[in-house]
């Protein structure tokens, strides 16, 4: 099979773009797809937009469907329950991303056998990728990295290309723009085969307004990360929380006991009653911990199981 950027791509290809109030980019995006991959399928995903981009969508010869509950997660989740292909390529609408760019993944993709390539976003302009998201990409990276080992050089990226067993097998458990980091953590979990391919980012079109804002999306993405620790690692996040209640009671126990030991008195006793409880979560939070830990184990290895029957 020879697959190279210039040559026809034989699988079944769909492009996904779901998308909120796009009516200014969405017909550059859909254009833009169809001439990279003129043998793929367009699907646009509309969420409660209250613009044009749903007709203008349509007039562009895509496949247009609507999602009720808000949020990109929500989205995700129904188009990959209700498109069938080999291949599918993942886009935001806001023509953001460069669609030359989605032959030469797909073909990484099908050259290498591979179930996820992620478009790692580079850009000489400074507004197309503000600080502050820059800065958050590089936190939950970071964090993916410690817990599974792995880097994902682009977390957050909004481009990227599916196989079919991938799709087939992604439980979806968020609906906002968490979505980006799951995906990436369910390749890594699965110990599935990555790629990742360079692509052109660019500022929105003008009259195109960002979704994201910094200081929302920075707390969100704050508590993806305290989130994924507790899914990934919950011996290790509940022996913290075990380990600063123990710390806690013991700094308000211990001049009580200390008092005890010389007046055989306890004249403190909501101190005392107070140190016991911490000390006790303490050791509920840690059973906790070994509790979740086991059943964590169990939910990665029927997701395995359900990865490799595809």
């Amino acid at each position: 099979m020879n697959l190279n950027p210039s040559s026809p791509l034989s699988s079944r290809i769909a492009v996904l773009i779901p998308c909120y109030n796009e009516e200014v980019s969405i017909e550059r995006v859909i254009e833009d797809f169809k001439k990279a991959i003129p043998e793929a399928e367009i699907y646009v995903y509309d969420n409660n937009s209250t613009d044009r981009t749903a007709e203008i969508a349509r007039q562009c010869g895509a496949y247009v469907r609507q999602v009720g509950l808000q949020g990109k997660g929500y989205v995700v989740c129904q188009m990959f329950a209700d498109i069938d292909a080999d291949y599918y390529v993942l886009v935001d609408g806001d023509a953001t991303y460069e669609a030359a760019a989605a032959p030469r993944m797909v073909s990484l993709a099908q050259e290498n056998c591979l179930d996820m390539v992620n478009g790692v976003r580079v850009t000489d302009q400074r507004d197309a990728y503000r600080p502050g998201h820059v800065l958050g990409n590089m936190m939950l990276t970071g964090c993916v990295t410690l817990i599974f080992g792995h880097r994902i050089s682009d977390l957050l990226s909004g481009y990227r290309v599916f196989s079919r067993r991938y799709v087939r097998s992604f439980p979806i458990v968020c609906s906002g723009f968490e979505i980006e980091t799951f995906l990436s953590v369910h390749a890594l979990e699965m110990a599935m085969p990555i790629g990742e391919v360079v692509t052109k980012y660019v500022e929105r079109p003008a009259g195109s307004s960002s979704k994201l804002k910094t200081y929302q999306d920075g707390f969100r993405i704050l508590l993806t990360i305290i989130n994924l620790v507790k899914m990934e690692k919950p011996l290790f996040f509940f022996s913290i929380v075990s380990a600063i209640l123990s710390v806690i009671g013991l700094s308000i126990g211990i001049p009580v006991t200390v008092e005890f030991m010389n007046t055989h008195m306890v004249p403190k006793l909501p101190r005392t009653l107070l140190a016991m409880g911490l000390m006790i979560l303490a050791g509920l939070s840690f059973v906790c911990g070994l509790i979740m830990d086991m059943i964590t184990l169990s939910r990665k290895e029927n997701k395995r199981l359900a990865y490799i029957r595809r």
